[in-house]
């Protein structure tokens, strides 16, 4: 497509762009964040923008909780409970009433407790079913923990698990546990969750879901699901920061047997008596292990006042017309493009992804251009969409950046050759 090609299709999307973004100004949040000028930010699904409230917040943690409190904030400023406090906060937006979720740790370790955990509530099942489509981190652990339990480990796709259950379930093959990703990170394509648990549970399995993607982004409802452990990280739709610490769900009913594999002290009955033998406390706090890294974790607490006073389901729908439109800019601006990303709203996340050759290529001239989406390998442009701080309009310069940036060759650039970096 030659750059001065379109200009008709533009001008008809930029006038669709304004009047969606006036239907949505009620859950136009931009002003909860600090964005740089210039930029349109789409890989808020790997690291969330900064909040607004987070600067002052820390600086108040540092300066005075830690400056002038030094140990005794521990007692007078909460923090010895801001792991099931922040936790709380978590649980509002994943559908989680109040004492389910503990944070603390990275998601590795908390998908490994989750797990193990899993192996102690089915110990006498043999079996575990997981995506082999999920996030690398989630098979390396699968295949960690089955070897440890004695399990076989079944591979199959989210929408091919039932019907892998039922045969499992009549063939008398007891299954531990069904781990899978709610949302797709390659691909953007949002699995039935409530669906899933139900043929888990038709099966004996315990059902075990990975949020990453869909935390902050999409209403989640584990409660109402049935989900029995869940875990996921805090620094992508939930803008928690660079590192910022991951979270467990352990559902109320399970509790009381469930063994957290990692037992460090703060998960202890009686932490301050210093016992030599594990005595694990009540409640989600038997998943606490070692010391929180307490300002990551405090400022993922601030972090989330971002949404305070908002629905998730609110949320959800801003980003389903902000994702359909872009997904339709994209296909207008530039035909014969092969997004991967489902159509329909109900099956996709909250981002829309494109298969290309040149991916990296794509999207470093993207950057270029001041829009700000990521690589997947071996040939993904994934653009991510946190709808509280994106617009309509947003969407449509990115899809004109893109369709320019093809028009131009830019990708092409021996500038930007595929470089073992981080993107």
């Amino acid at each position: 497509m030659a750059p001065h090609l379109g200009q008709g299709a533009r001008r008809t999307l930029r006038s669709a762009a304004l009047r969606l973004d006036e239907a949505h100004a009620s859950t136009d949040l931009r002003e909860r964040f600090l964005l740089p000028p210039g930029v349109v930010y789409l890989d808020g699904n790997s690291l969330g923008a900064l909040p607004v409230a987070v600067p002052a917040a820390l600086e108040r943690v540092v300066h005075d909780e830690w400056g002038r409190g030094l140990i005794t904030s521990w007692n007078a400023a909460g923090w010895w409970e801001a792991p099931t406090r922040v936790g709380d906060a978590v649980g509002r937006l994943i559908g989680a009433a109040p004492g389910q979720v503990v944070v603390g740790d990275t998601t590795t370790v908390r998908l490994y407790q989750a797990l193990r955990g899993a192996a102690s509530l089915r110990p006498d099942a043999r079996v575990l079913v997981t995506d082999p489509g999920s996030f690398p981190t989630d098979l390396y652990v699968a295949h960690g923990v089955a070897a440890e339990a004695g399990w076989r480990v079944e591979l199959a796709d989210p929408d091919q698990m039932p019907a892998l259950l039922d045969r499992l379930s009549a063939d008398g093959d007891p299954v531990a546990a069904v781990a899978f990703s709610h949302v797709d990170y390659r691909t953007g394509r949002l699995w039935d969750l409530a669906g899933l648990v139900a043929a888990a549970h038709r099966a004996g399995a315990l059902a075990i879901a990975d949020l990453c993607h869909s935390a902050g982004a999409i209403p989640v409802g584990l409660d109402e699901a049935g989900v029995d452990l869940a875990v996921g990280c805090s620094y992508k739709y939930l803008n928690g920061g660079p590192g910022s610490p991951a979270y467990l769900y352990v559902a109320s009913r399970h509790q009381s047997v469930f063994v957290n594999p990692i037992p460090g002290w703060q998960g202890h009955a009686r932490p301050f008596d210093m016992a030599g033998t594990y005595e694990p406390a009540d409640g989600v706090a038997r998943a606490r292990t070692g010391t929180a890294p307490m300002l990551s974790l405090l400022t993922l607490e601030a972090a989330l006042t971002a949404f305070d006073g908002v629905d998730v389901v609110a949320v959800r729908a801003r980003s389903s017309s902000l994702t359909g439109f872009l997904r339709r800019c994209l296909e207008l601006l530039v035909p014969g493009l092969d997004v991967v990303s489902p159509a329909a709203d109900d099956r996709r996340g909250s981002q829309v992804c494109v298969r290309d050759q040149h991916a990296y290529g794509i999207v470093q001239a993207l950057v270029a251009r001041g829009v700000v989406g990521d690589f997947r390998a071996p040939d993904i442009v994934r653009l991510g969409v946190a709808a509280p701080y994106l617009t309509h309009a947003d969407m449509l310069t990115a899809a004109e950046a893109y369709a320019d940036v093809l028009a131009a060759g830019e990708h092409l650039d021996a500038r930007f050759a595929r470089r073992s970096t981080v993107t």
